[in-house]
C-alpha cells in the first residue's frame, strides 16, 4: 500500500492512537491528548514531536482538521491503514489482532448462548443479525444464500387422496418444505415410492434449482417405458418446488436504530441523508446487491469495505464488515455489520469472523 510505505513507525503509532481516540470520543484529537495517553509506542513522545508528526500525516492525506479546531480526525485512508495494521498486513512480523480466536471469552459465551437450541439456516441467520447488532452497536445484517444454491437431502411423497399428494422436500441447510400437490392424474403408492427413490438416488446433493432442468433434459433424451416414470417424477417435482416458490435471498436486519446515535442529524442535509440511509436498509434487495458486490463466498477472511458509496451513494460514510458463513464447506449466506467509521473494528471483525467460523457447529445437517 503506497500510504503505508511512506509512513514511519513513529507516525504509524501516532496515527493508531489518533484513530483509537477518535473512535472512543468522536472528538478531534490534539497532540496534547496523544501525549497524555502515555501508552504503547507513543509513550514518552513530547507534544511538540507529536504535533510535527501529525502535520506530516495531514500532508499525506491521513488526517484532516475540521473547522478551526486544533484537533485532527482520521480520513478514510487512515481508517483503511488502521484496519490493515490490525490484520497484520502492514507488518507480517507483527501478530495480527484480527483473529476469531482472540474474541474475548465473554463475547464468545454471549454468541454461543444466543445460538443454543436453534436449528436450521434461517433461524441462525435471523439470530445472527440481532447478535451482531448488539455486539457492534451497528446494524447487524445476515443474508441467506440464494435458494438455488441449496442442496437436496431427501424427498418423500405420501398419497392423501386420489390425485392429491403430500410432498416433503428436505435440503442440506436444514430447510423443510411440505406442500399438498393436486396432480393431473392419480399416482399409486408404488409410483410415488418409485418417484421418491429415483429423486433421492439420482439427485441427492444436487442444487434444488438444477434438479428441474436435469429432469427436463432426461425426458427429452428418453423414449421408452422409463419415460413414464420420468413424467411422474417431473409432475411431482415441479409441483413440489415450483419456480414461483423459489424466493429471493432472505435478508435479516437488526439495529437500524443504532445509526441514529452515530450519525450527525443537525442540518436538513444531514436529516435527508440519514433518511436515505434508513430507506436503503429497509430495501432488502438493495442490501443483497450491496453485499453480493463486495463479499465473495470463496473468501476466507473478514472483509472491511469503506467505499460503499461506489455501489450505494446513500451509504457514503458508512463501513461494511462482513464474511461468508459456511456449512460443510458450502456458503450458506453472508453475515456482517454496517456502521459508522467510529465502530470498534477489532471486536466487530473478530465477532463476525467467529460467527462465520462456528456456523458449522451451530447447524447440523440432517442425516
Amino acid at each position: 500500500m503506497a500510504d503505508a510505505e511512506r509512513v514511519t513507525t513513529r507516525q504509524r503509532a501516532i496515527l493508531t492512537a489518533v484513530v483509537e481516540s477518535y473512535i472512543e470520543t468522536g472528538e478531534p484529537v490534539g497532540s496534547g491528548t496523544i501525549a497524555r495517553l502515555q501508552m504503547g509506542d507513543v509513550s514518552g513522545m513530547s507534544p511538540a514531536t507529536i504535533r510535527n508528526e501529525m502535520a506530516e500525516l495531514a500532508d499525506a492525506g491521513l488526517l484532516e482538521q475540521p473547522h478551526t479546531s486544533a484537533g485532527r480526525v482520521p480520513t478514510a485512508r487512515a481508517f483503511r491503514m488502521y484496519v490493515e495494521q490490525l490484520s497484520g498486513g502492514a507488518n507480517p512480523r507483527v501478530n495480527p489482532r484480527i483473529d476469531a480466536a482472540r474474541l474475548p471469552a465473554r463475547s464468545r459465551r454471549q454468541i454461543d448462548s444466543s445460538f443454543a437450541g436453534l436449528a436450521g439456516v434461517q433461524a441462525v441467520l435471523e439470530r445472527t443479525s440481532h447478535v451482531l447488532a448488539t455486539l457492534s452497536s451497528g446494524v447487524g445484517v445476515a443474508i441467506a444464500a440464494a435458494t438455488d444454491g441449496d442442496m437436496l437431502e431427501h424427498v418423500h411423497f405420501s398419497r392423501l387422496a386420489p390425485a392429491r399428494v403430500l410432498a416433503v422436500v428436505v435440503t442440506r441447510s436444514g430447510m423443510v418444505r411440505d406442500r399438498v400437490l393436486v396432480l393431473d392424474r392419480d399416482l399409486t403408492l408404488l409410483e410415488l415410492e418409485t418417484a421418491a427413490n429415483f429423486l433421492n438416488e439420482n439427485f441427492r446433493g444436487w442444487s434444488i434449482e438444477h434438479v428441474r432442468s436435469e429432469i427436463a433434459r432426461m425426458l427429452e433424451r428418453e423414449r421408452s417405458e422409463y419415460q413414464r416414470l420420468l413424467n411422474s417424477v417431473q409432475q411431482l417435482w415441479v409441483k413440489a418446488v415450483p419456480e414461483s416458490d423459489i424466493p429471493a435471498q432472505t435478508v435479516y436486519v437488526e439495529g437500524v436504530a443504532n445509526l441514529l446515535g452515530s450519525q450527525s442529524v443537525g442540518s436538513y442535509e444531514d436529516r435527508e441523508r440519514l433518511r436515505e440511509v434508513l430507506a436503503a436498509l429497509e430495501a432488502k434487495q438493495r442490501l443483497v446487491e450491496l453485499l453480493n458486490a463486495y463479499i465473495d463466498a470463496r473468501q476466507e477472511s473478514v472483509r472491511v469495505v469503506f467505499d460503499l458509496e461506489e455501489q450505494a451513494p446513500e451509504m457514503a460514510g458508512l463501513v461494511l464488515i462482513a464474511a461468508p458463513a459456511r456449512m460443510g464447506g458450502e456458503s450458506r449466506g453472508t453475515v456482517g455489520v454496517i456502521g459508522s467509521k467510529r465502530m470498534h473494528y477489532e471486536n466487530t471483525m473478530n465477532a463476525v469472523g467467529y460467527i462465520a467460523q462456528v456456523f458449522d457447529r451451530m447447524l447440523h445437517p440432517i442425516e
